[in-house]
């Protein structure tokens, strides 16, 4: 089963529709988390959502706890909340990117995409990684062909994935592949 936890955002009942393809899903709000449930779960996906990383304690105390112990999986704010976890910090961007395509690249040979793989991606979001970042186990792995962004990390180890864009958004090409893939690893 994979856990949802979903930061009141429209686009959450996407996520859940795309991970439904490939397993049972249970979703909840963020503040309002069914513990057996989510100690049931193999997967956990933090959705994308309002604000800032800092607002969601709750969502942040469930990453520290599951860390190393179940597959997690960050879209957007998701991905920021990870990040925020690891000390990364999180900030304003100079340019908002809302309902925007764009292309990644696939930076690192320690992927599970292939290096130098470029394609189209929804991006939406005012918040960005502010680099350098470093946090053990953990490697960006996918830049913005443009703006050099951080748009992907993977820590392979511990089995925890994030996309700054939405796999979910009609915007990206082959976005289900790239769950299917995480979730088959």
């Amino acid at each position: 089963m994979i856990y949802i936890i979903d930061h009141k955002d429209s686009f959450t009942h996407n996520v859940v529709h795309q991970f439904e393809n490939f397993d049972s899903v249970y979703c909840d709000n963020f503040n309002r988390i069914n513990k057996k449930k989510l100690n049931k779960a193999k997967v956990i996906v933090f959705s994308p959502g309002p604000g800032s990383p800092k607002d969601y304690q709750i969502t942040s105390k469930i990453y520290k706890q599951y860390k190393g112990k179940k597959k997690i999986i960050g879209i957007c704010l998701g991905f920021q909340q990870i990040l925020y976890c690891e000390k990364g910090k999180i900030v304003q961007q100079s340019k908002i990117y809302h309902g925007y395509q764009s292309k990644v690249k696939v930076i690192s040979n320690n992927s599970l995409f292939k290096k130098n793989k470029k394609f189209k991606v929804g991006r939406y979001h005012s918040l960005k990684l502010q680099e350098p970042f470093a946090s053990k186990n953990f490697e960006i792995t996918m830049r913005c062909d443009i703006s050099n962004i951080a748009m992907a990390i993977e820590n392979n180890k511990e089995k925890i994935y994030g996309f700054q864009f939405h796999p979910e958004s009609f915007l990206t090409e082959n976005g289900n592949l790239l769950i299917k893939k995480i979730l088959s690893t």
